[in-house]
């Protein structure tokens, strides 16, 4: 593919609806994202997971949240601070 093709499909796919019919199609879209930041979070010595994450989000970001697009919880993902979750599970 030319880049001058790639750059049109990814221009036209802009403004596409990404609609998902449960939490486990939603969760595997951002996995790559969560993948990432427990990876952030495991070369500073803690042991917190895609999952762990995942449901920290769930329950103190996006509880109230409506309508979230994608790349807002990605962007949650990415920018969460570490010493938050951190202290989130060293709690239990």
């Amino acid at each position: 593919m030319l880049i001058q093709d790639m750059h049109m499909y990814i221009m036209e796919n802009v403004n596409m609806d990404i609609t998902f019919t449960n939490l486990k199609e939603l969760y595997e879209r951002v996995l790559p994202a969560l993948k990432a930041k427990s990876e952030e979070l495991r070369r500073l010595g803690f042991e917190i997971t895609e999952r762990q994450i995942w449901d920290f989000l769930k329950e103190k970001k996006w509880k109230n949240s409506y309508n979230l697009l994608l790349y807002q919880m990605v962007d949650d993902i990415i920018n969460l601070e570490n010493i938050v979750i951190i202290d989130y599970y060293k709690k239990d």
